[in-house]
């Protein structure tokens, strides 16, 4: 389990495909030397395997089912990726509970600072930032105002929601420490739904579905 307080970010320097796995190697000097083999972490918000680590860089294998359903297909060498290691129990859950496991691609929209570049009080180390991401159908129930999200691994809150975009405030921290500069509109990015609002909407449909009445009539249709 993940909090979406992302630790660092890593950078891809290596791709290689083989038997259908696409295998990544990322450079994260800090991080990487606190992994072992086999220890899962967060890699924009996919839930990975660390492989032949070392101090400086470590790889993963990426799945078909990864490449086709996550940002991480799109990865090219130099880009960028948001890393976090596993929650340990009993630590603060500074975020929101993330699994890792994404629940669809979504695009980003825009990603401009509060205050327009034109302006003489705009200093783009310190302004906030608006976030603007179209959301994939299938996620669009669990977006939910004022709920959490994570996208690409970063724990956030949505502002807003249009009913097709998810509009998120992006404080400077946030920003510049997590591999958002990095990217421009049109960028796919990992969303993950806070899985507290999927149980309660998956309890709530439960709620709403008729139950099922046992008649005579029922049977004999059935091939009781």
């Amino acid at each position: 389990m993940f909090t979406g307080i992302i630790e660092q970010t890593g950078t891809l320097i290596g791709l290689k495909s083989s038997g259908g796995v696409r295998r990544i190697t990322i450079e994260a000097p800090g991080l990487a030397g606190r992994l072992r083999e086999g220890d899962s972490l967060g890699v924009s918000g996919v839930c990975l395997t660390a492989l032949d680590v070392n101090p400086t860089y470590f790889h993963a294998d990426l799945a078909q089912e990864t490449l086709d359903c996550t940002s991480l297909g799109a990865l090219v060498p130099g880009a960028e990726v948001n890393l976090e290691l596993p929650t340990a129990a009993g630590s603060p859950l500074g975020g929101h509970i993330v699994q890792g496991h994404v629940d669809g691609t979504g695009t980003l929209a825009a990603l401009e600072p509060v205050i327009p570049e034109s302006s003489p009080q705009f200093n783009k180390e310190t302004t906030d930032w608006t976030l603007k991401v179209k959301v994939p159908e299938k996620v669009h129930p669990w977006m939910v105002h004022k709920g959490s999200v994570a996208i690409e691994g970063i724990s956030l809150t949505i502002a807003e929601f249009d009913g097709e975009t998810i509009t998120i405030a992006i404080l400077p921290l946030t920003y510049w420490r997590t591999n958002l500069h990095t990217l421009s509109p049109g960028a796919p990015v990992n969303v993950e739904a806070d899985v507290l609002v999927k149980l309660a909407h998956a309890q709530l449909l439960a709620q709403k579905k008729p139950q099922l009445e046992l008649t005579e009539a029922w049977l004999v249709a059935s091939g009781f």
